[in-house]
């Protein structure tokens, strides 16, 4: 049936047109933003997943950030337990020399003294942002090394913990002065080695093993450090390559095929042009009924 009043044909052609319009603005969406969920409409599932995961992987690049802190820590007060190692032999060694029948002790008091006052230099000068971890009357240390998820949605942040007062080669740190207190720590009795030229053998070999302990914990604390530094590099780099999974999964939720998308976009612009087409032929069919009154 032929009607002036209602064209049947026109009216499912312009269905047909606005949906491929709805699907073209659909897919340039997709193109523009590259994202094939980039709102809750367009999947709820996905679209709270990929939102957590982002959220998490935000937290995850403030934990890289805190490592790398937490390793300029380490690394601060591992060069300082290595240097005063150093400093530490070098005494060993001048006192070794003062056993020798001869030699002038209070000589070698005067460059004792001087490698003591560069011990109290090192100690002094191992701080990073205000920290220094070779002093004590501080407590434990701590190294932020992850960011965990439960699976009952419940997030904490783990850390790594240093005894400081174990590691303590000097007394408290001073900020407003730059010094250490050098009566107590393990170097303390280092520090108060002074020959006078009076010393006996005896008295010789206790100096030797009073700095023989020394270095001992003194290694002890350069091996807590170097642990500690090797487990925070350890981290660095899963934390790098947990991010990079992180984006790769949220990636496969919500990113768009663009090959996929670009097919579709020519299929619906020629199915576009087509409705068009078909559109105005069905438009057309009410001039043609004027025909039959001629």
């Amino acid at each position: 049936m032929s009607s002036i009043l209602t064209n049947t044909s026109a009216m499912s052609a312009l269905q047909t047109l606005r949906t491929i319009n709805n699907d073209m603005e659909t897919t340039q969406g997709r193109i523009s933003s590259g994202m094939r969920v980039g709102a809750a409409s367009d999947n709820a599932a996905y679209w709270s997943i990929a939102t957590t995961m982002r959220s998490d992987n935000a937290a995850l690049s403030a934990v890289q950030d805190a490592l790398g802190l937490g390793a300029a820590k380490v690394d601060t007060a591992y060069a300082g337990v290595e240097a005063a190692i150093d400093v530490v032999k070098e005494i060993k060694a001048k006192l070794v020399t003062a056993t020798e029948q001869g030699v002038d002790k209070v000589k070698v008091q005067e460059e004792v003294k001087q490698l003591q006052e560069q011990l109290k230099s090192i100690g002094a000068g191992a701080t990073f942002n205000g920290e220094n971890w070779l002093a004590g009357g501080a407590d434990d240390a701590t190294v932020v090394t992850g960011f965990v998820r439960g699976s009952d949605g419940t997030v904490k942040v783990t850390t790594a913990t240093y005894d400081a007062q174990a590691g303590s080669l000097f007394g408290a740190y001073d900020p407003a002065t730059g010094t250490v207190d050098d009566a107590s720590g393990i170097l303390a009795n280092v520090l108060a080695i002074e020959l006078d030229g009076t010393e006996d053998d005896a008295a010789m070999a206790t100096h030797l093993d009073t700095v023989e302990t020394a270095l001992s914990s003194m290694q002890t604390v350069g091996s807590t450090l170097g642990s500690l530094s090797k487990r925070i590099t350890l981290q660095e780099d899963f934390a790098s390559k947990l991010s990079d999974a992180i984006d790769k999964g949220v990636g496969r939720l919500v990113d768009a095929d663009m090959n996929e998308e670009s097919t579709r976009l020519k299929a619906l612009q020629t199915q576009q042009q087509l409705a068009i087409q078909s559109l105005s032929i069905a438009n057309s069919n009410s001039q043609n009924i004027l025909s039959l009154f001629r």
